[in-house]
């Protein structure tokens, strides 16, 4: 039919669109000006501060498991159950903390009046 087809923006929101848009990209760039310390280097350094909790909760369930199968041996190991939720821990403590430097990222603190980067 004739009037299903799909209406085209009006200039005026075209206009808004594309206002948005830049002044997200502005606010990126301004914030990248700020965040100099954040460089390559910063970035391959989260790596390793991911698998980190990981790798330890996951030693320190381990180990624990290993000291109860010695102690307090039973039907079902102590060890892989432990390790299960040592892992378990690891990545939830990674997620969490990975999804609050994100927030850092998307929503960061606005600095005190006075100490914004004004003539870079």
């Amino acid at each position: 039919m004739v009037g299903d087809e799909p209406s085209q923006p009006s200039q005026q929101e075209l206009a808004e669109r594309l206002s948005a848009e830049v002044g997200e990209k502005e606010t990126r760039k301004i914030r990248a000006r700020r965040e100099k310390h954040r460089t390559v280097w910063f970035g391959l350094g989260m790596f390793g501060l991911v698998g980190w909790p990981i790798a330890l909760c996951t030693l320190a369930g381990v180990a624990l498991g290993l000291w109860l199968d010695a102690h307090h041996p039973g039907r079902y190991s102590w060890t892989l159950m432990l390790l299960v939720v040592g892992v378990a821990a690891g990545c939830l403590n990674a997620w969490l903390w990975l999804s609050k430097e994100r927030r850092q990222i998307e929503h960061p603190p606005t600095p005190p009046e006075g100490e914004e980067d004004e003539g870079e």
